[in-house]
This record gives C-alpha cells, sequence and structure tokens, in this order.
C-alpha cells in the first residue's frame, strides 16, 4: 500500500509507535513533522509503512527522515525498566497498557508542539480517542488530533513508523551487545529460547532490564528455566 500525503490534511504531525509487540527490547513512540514542502520528498524516498521494511532499510530510511525534517521531528523512549514500572503503577491505578502508549504518543506531539507551529496531528486508532487526549497538555489540547485505524498511510505517520522501528532496533542491538546475547524481535518460541538462555545467565532479575513483564512470554521462560 502507497503512502498518501493527504494535502488536505498538511500541515501535519504523524505519530507512531514500535515495541508494542515485542517481549525484548524498549516501546518507542515517534513524530514527524510534515508540510507541502516535505511530504513529496518523504514520498520520493520511499517512506512506508517500517512494517513493509527490512530492518536495513527501515535504518536508512530514518537517516533521510531525519535529514530530510532537520528538527521537526521527535522520539520519545521508554527502557524496558522504567516500561514494567509504568506499567505495574498504571495496573494499582486501574489503569492499562493504552494509558501508557496514549501517555508517549502525547509526550511526542508536546515535544514537537514546543518547536513548530501545527494545529492537526494524525495517529493510528489504538484505542479509544479520549485516551490520548486526556495526556495532552495546554499545547496539546489546541491541536486537531485525528486518530484513525491504518493511519500509517498517511506519509506523516509512516515516517513517524520508521524513526520509532529504527530507534527500537537500535536499542535492541545495544541490550544484545551488552549481554552477549541475540534478543530476537517479537514474542515467538525463539524469544522463549533467548529469555530461557538469560535467565541462566544471569538471573530472573535480568528480565526486568530486557523485557516487558506483563507479557505471557514471561510465564514461559519462567516455566521451562
Amino acid at each position: 500500500m502507497n503512502v498518501t500525503a493527504l494535502d488536505d490534511v498538511l500541515p501535519s504531525i504523524g505519530t507512531d509507535e514500535s515495541g508494542k509487540g515485542d517481549f525484548f527490547g524498549p516501546l518507542v513512540c515517534a513524530g514527524v513533522y510534515v508540510d507541502e514542502a516535505t511530504a513529496p520528498l518523504l514520498q520520493a524516498m520511499g517512506v512506508r509503512d517500517s512494517k513493509r521494511l527490512s530492518d536495513n532499510r527501515c535504518r536508512e530510511l530514518a537517516e533521510g527522515i531525519k535529514a530530510t525534517c532537520r528538527d521537526r521531528y521527535s522520539v520519545v523512549e521508554i527502557s524496558p525498566a522504567r516500561y514494567n514500572d509504568l506499567y505495574e503503577q498504571f495496573r494499582r491505578e486501574g489503569k492499562n497498557l493504552n494509558t501508557l502508549l496514549a501517555w508517549a504518543h502525547a509526550r511526542v506531539l508536546e515535544n514537537l508542539l514546543a518547536r513548530v507551529e501545527c494545529s492537526r496531528a494524525i495517529t493510528d486508532q489504538f484505542a479509544d480517542p479520549r485516551y490520548v487526549q486526556s495526556k495532552l497538555q495546554e499545547r496539546g489540547k489546541r491541536i486537531t488530533l485525528l486518530q484513525m485505524p491504518r493511519a500509517e498511510v498517511h506519509v506523516a505517520v509512516a515516517a513517524a513508523s520508521v524513526l520509532a522501528r529504527a530507534r527500537f532496533l537500535e536499542r535492541l542491538e545495544e541490550l544484545s551487545a551488552q549481554f552477549g546475547m541475540t534478543l530476537p524481535k517479537g514474542a515467538s518460541a525463539a524469544v522463549v529460547e533467548a529469555g530461557q538462555t538469560l535467565v541462566k545467565r544471569f538471573g530472573t532479575p535480568a528480565l526486568r532490564l530486557v523485557a516487558k513483564l506483563h507479557f505471557k512470554t514471561t510465564t514461559q521462560v519462567l516455566a521451562l528455566v
């Protein structure tokens, strides 16, 4: 599926996240401001939803997006340890993962709105639209926030997805190097096996530093160690 500039909603900020479905690694949310000048450049570059790109191509495009958009992008990263702390805090407050996602998207928007004038933002609808709206602060409450399914067809959201995934991949590689083993993407049988190896080498507490503990993968890992 090709991305579109959706001229009727330019300029706009697109936001997207990466790492939500990955046991290992951080949760990353990114936002990109795109206007009538940068939209065709990003399209010509081949920017599209990161799920349709190889890891190497994602990294290449991320550098191109940064060069094209300069300081008009923002990336918010929540490390596994911080993610686990926040998730547990929200659970105690009767909240869920969508609260954490909404906070990350809102933080990205506020960061960008401190640097650019924009009246519109687009994001994928991952929950009730009120989740993100409730987390916006003074600047964010003044914009029109469009939350829609398959928002990555818009070039601004696609660009954000690329930046988020590239940062996620970078951090996952760093964590792999830190522990001297490959930490795979996703939540597959290979991920369970890697988790078991990690716990055997470094102990159960190490999981908190590299993984999202609320995944059922955690139970699978610990049951077989």
